[in-house]
């Protein structure tokens, strides 16, 4: 199963993210989890020790020079388009029970966009996670798709759109309904976060009436208090836990 989970920022993506991936672990499955958001901490989030130290893959400079056979930071000029990635989700992977997690890290974008060795190597990596590889698969995601080329985006088993009670959660819910449809990525679902009653429901269900929703997450201070604490939202007593079981049962 391989899911990307969007949202704007500040929605609880990665909030989501986490619990997902701990009660996958919980289930014995195998996950691999992939943190392509540079503005989010997703290991910290999940409970790995040490998770301020993981150092992003786009960071690595003697790493992506030794695998495209040029210089991080230039564009332009000859660089390995294919480079070897299969051994890297072994290789730098934290772990913590049955995860692995992996830090992509951010590319500076040079204009419109970026054709330079470290986002070659970030999307080779993880075109090979989504083709290849057989864990469960949970891809934080920046607040678009950007990650997600054509042959990754019709792999992919679903996009996860957390989205908020609020106009520019909606919004930006739209928005990346339509880059994942220029990409043949139509598998999308719905996860409203933050709902502090029934009134927050029907709110998210009136105004994205052509989305399906997987799920709704309560409002609730003890996942703001874990947050807060450094603590995994798993590790939070909140009724949070028994509804992703439930959305992990319609998965």
């Amino acid at each position: 199963m391989k899911l990307a989970v969007s949202g704007k920022g500040g929605v609880g993506k990665t909030t989501f993210s986490a619990l997902l991936i701990r009660a996958l672990s919980e289930q014995k499955k195998r996950v691999l989890a992939i943190d392509a958001d540079p503005d989010a901490n997703l290991a910290a989030a999940v409970g790995i020790e040490g998770a301020e130290g993981i150092v992003p893959i786009s960071e690595m400079k003697d790493l992506v020079y030794e695998r495209t056979e040029a210089k991080p930071g230039s564009i332009g000029g000859f660089f390995k388009m294919n480079p070897k990635v299969d051994d890297l989700p072994d290789a730098l992977s934290a772990t913590l029970d049955n995860i692995k997690l992996m830090r992509l890290g951010g590319v500076k974008k040079g204009g419109a966009g970026c054709i330079c060795p470290e986002s070659t190597l970030l999307k080779a990596l993880i075109t090979h996670i989504v083709l290849a590889r057989d864990e469960v698969v949970i891809m934080d995601m920046e607040a678009g798709i950007e990650h997600l080329g054509r042959a990754t985006a019709r792999a992919v088993d679903r996009l996860i759109v957390v989205v908020e009670p609020g106009r520019r959660s909606i919004d930006t819910a739209m928005h990346i309904k339509q880059l994942a449809g220029e990409i043949g990525l139509d598998k999308i679902s719905l996860v409203g976060n933050k709902i502090r009653g029934e009134k927050d429901r029907q709110f998210l269900e009136q105004h994205l009436p052509d989305f399906d929703f997987l799920g709704f997450l309560p409002f609730d201070d003890a996942l703001i208090e874990a947050d807060l604490s450094g603590m995994s939202p798993y590790e939070a007593d909140s009724a949070a836990k028994s509804e992703i079981i439930k959305m992990i049962e319609k998965l």
